[in-house]
């Protein structure tokens, strides 16, 4: 199944609702960063949950970035997203191994701890739209359900999920994100919660051959679902040389010298892709001359 997400209304646009399936976006991560089982499934759900929220973005510069810091040994995430379905993320500690939790599943929210979640959304304004709230169980579909509901005012429902194989490679991931509109009747909202108290697992539904618009109508069923968009969504980083020189000229020269001055070669990684850029000292003179 290709990675994509569905975006729909229901209940006489009463309700907006996002599905995604994010398999060969999660397995790429997992491939990038080497992540362990249980990092797999944390950052899978946060690079779900950002291509969902990043489709709600307007323009085609927005941009969308979720952290996770909390005092697990994972010890945090950060994933961005825009309006056209690119998303990327890395976690801070990749090799994270735990036993599985009281379920028997991967312990996420062990991993993760407390700590707190925030949303940037810059849309190009002076300031960047900053919320932040505090984690409730680590488990990122929770939080991001909280977060919704106290830093945005808006009644949603989101779930996540990550399904590994034996081999420690992606099998399912995707997600859901549900939200009442304020002008909701109480017979939607019942039915609809009615709806979700039944549903199974994101990944059983998956498991079980169901693509994103298949889900939504499970979740929505007789909510009367209309899809209005379908995209796809992948792991894309934007970083090239050019923009790794650019940050490097806005050190400021005296930083640059410093470098130069040291004789040898530098190496800058990018945190998202784990791309290397190597510059010699030449180049730094070049970029020197830039400032």
């Amino acid at each position: 199944m290709e990675d994509c997400i569905v975006r729909a209304t229901a209940a006489d646009a009463q309700i907006r609702a996002f599905a995604c399936s994010t398999r060969e976006m999660v397995e790429e991560a997992r491939r990038i960063h080497n992540t362990s089982p249980v990092v797999t499934a944390a950052l899978g759900r946060l690079l779900s949950a950002g291509a969902m929220m990043g489709s709600t973005l307007k323009g085609e510069r927005d941009l969308l970035t979720l952290q996770v810091k909390g005092d697990g040994p994972l010890r945090g995430m950060t994933v961005t997203a825009d309006s056209l379905g690119n998303v990327k993320g890395y976690p801070e500690v990749p090799d994270v191994i735990l036993p599985a939790n009281h379920l028997g599943k991967l312990d996420v929210g062990g991993a993760v701890g407390q700590g707190h979640l925030s949303v940037i959304k810059d849309m190009g304004l002076k300031e960047p739209y900053v919320g932040q709230t505090l984690l409730q169980t680590g488990e990122i579909a929770e939080d991001l359900t909280y977060y919704f509901a106290v830093s945005e005012q808006i009644p949603s429902s989101v779930g996540l999920g990550v399904l590994m194989n034996r081999d420690n490679t992606v099998r399912q991931a995707g997600g859901f994100m549900i939200q009442l509109m304020p002008f909701a009747e109480e017979s939607v909202t019942a039915m609809l919660e009615q709806n979700l108290s039944r549903a199974r697992s994101v990944t059983a539904l998956l498991e079980a051959g169901n693509g994103p618009e298949q889900m939504l109508q499970i979740l929505l069923d007789g909510l009367q679902p209309t899809v209005t968009d379908t995209g796809k969504t992948a792991f894309v980083c934007s970083c090239d040389r050019g923009k790794i020189e650019r940050v490097l000229i806005s050190l400021g020269k005296q930083e640059i010298r410093d470098m130069i001055e040291e004789g040898q070669e530098i190496e800058v990684n990018c945190h998202f892709c784990n791309s290397h850029y190597k510059f010699s000292v030449a180049e730094l003179e070049e970029l020197y001359r830039k400032c």
